[in-house]
């Protein structure tokens, strides 16, 4: 299990991170490292045990799910955090996302989808359904990066392009004949020049401008 991708599992509800670590455990890449039942517990496993996925609630009690994405965030914990949420919930993936969640996935999702998910957030990509674009795009109209693409250099915006169709790093790397070292320092800069978080604001940014395909 050298190579699985470690999982972090953050409710509040035990019945729910029993399921979840249950199914997650049968599969072969994925390994569950830690649980917690809130925000402030998870913040600190996170940082304890260093996964590459959390798996985050976002109604809980004290910390929520938000509120402790913007806590690894100040940390710049490197964990890519997949927000688990209702449908009626909706109305809060925007600001989950705008917080540095890398997408998100229903309670109710299929057991497959929700491992392909992990894998997907974990490989780089960004899980980002149409509905959720155009109300995250709604809220943005003014803010970073407006103005600023004239600063972008040709290849910056091919692989801004693929950032905006989900392409991951080694993908973007392959498609433009480069290196990942090289695609990691053109996404960094992009992100310099725009003013931007990261990638799902980047991502976002090239809906918005007509860059994405």
């Amino acid at each position: 299990m050298a190579d699985a991708i470690k999982v972090l599992l953050v409710d509040d509800h035990q019945v729910v991170r029993r399921g979840l670590r249950t199914f997650l455990e049968v599969q072969d890449d994925i390994e569950v490292v830690g649980e917690a039942a809130d925000g402030a517990e998870g913040v600190a496993r996170a940082e304890e045990l260093r996964p590459d996925v959390v798996l985050m609630d976002v109604k809980m009690p004290g910390m929520d799910g938000v509120e402790a994405l913007r806590k690894l965030r100040e940390l710049d914990n490197p964990a890519r955090v997949l927000i688990v949420t209702s449908f009626t919930e909706q109305r809060t993936v925007v600001p989950a996302l705008r917080a540095g969640a890398a997408g998100y996935v229903y309670k109710d999702v299929d057991p497959d989808a929700l491992a392909g998910a992990i894998r997907s957030v974990h490989a780089g990509h960004v899980l980002l359904q149409p509905e959720v674009a155009v109300a995250l795009l709604s809220q943005e109209e003014t803010g970073p990066g407006q103005g600023r693409g004239g600063s972008l250099t040709e290849r910056e915006r091919e692989v801004l392009a693929l950032i905006a169709d989900g392409r991951s790093n080694r993908e973007i790397a392959r498609a433009l004949v480069l290196s990942e070292k090289t695609v990691k320092t053109h996404v960094s800069n992009i992100l310099m020049k725009l003013d931007l978080a990261d990638r799902t604001q980047a991502a976002l940014w090239a809906v918005r401008h007509g860059l994405s395909g």
